[in-house]
Parts: structure tokens; sequence; C-alpha cells
């Protein structure tokens, strides 16, 4: 995978953790399966922007707070 879909993976777990959220907590708000979460957490797979916004609104964050967080990973 991409630094970019590794740098979202990183992002996703540490905002998830800050929250003290489960990945199936997250899996669920976001109406995706765990096994997708999971898999998008980990970086095998590079999840559709929809997803994404998905997942953010999830962990209660907006589209740009998720992209300050990739970008402080990938520096």
């Amino acid at each position: 995978m991409s630094a970019t879909v590794e740098s979202l993976a990183t992002a996703l777990r540490r905002l998830r953790e800050a929250r003290e959220l489960s990945q199936e907590t997250v899996a669920q708000r976001a109406g995706i399966s765990l096994n997708t979460y999971s898999r998008i957490e980990r970086g095998t797979v590079a999840p559709a922007w929809l997803t994404v916004a998905k997942i953010a609104d999830a962990l209660d964050v907006t589209l740009s707070e998720l992209a300050s967080a990739i970008e402080r990973e990938e520096s």
C-alpha cells in the first residue's frame, strides 16, 4: 500500500484510541463492517472517499481535521 494509505490507517487508529472507541463502535457508527474497518485501519485496503467521510463522522472529526492528522503521520 502507499504511504498515504498507511498514514490514513495510523491517523484513524490514533484518533480512535484518543476517543477510547473500539473498532467495532467506529464501524457501527460509520455503517461499515468491522472487517472492513479493521482492514482500513491496518492499511491493507484503500477506502473510497465516501467511506473515509463516514469514518470521520463516526470519529466526530471533520475531513479537514482528518487530513491534518494524515499529514502529521506523513511528516
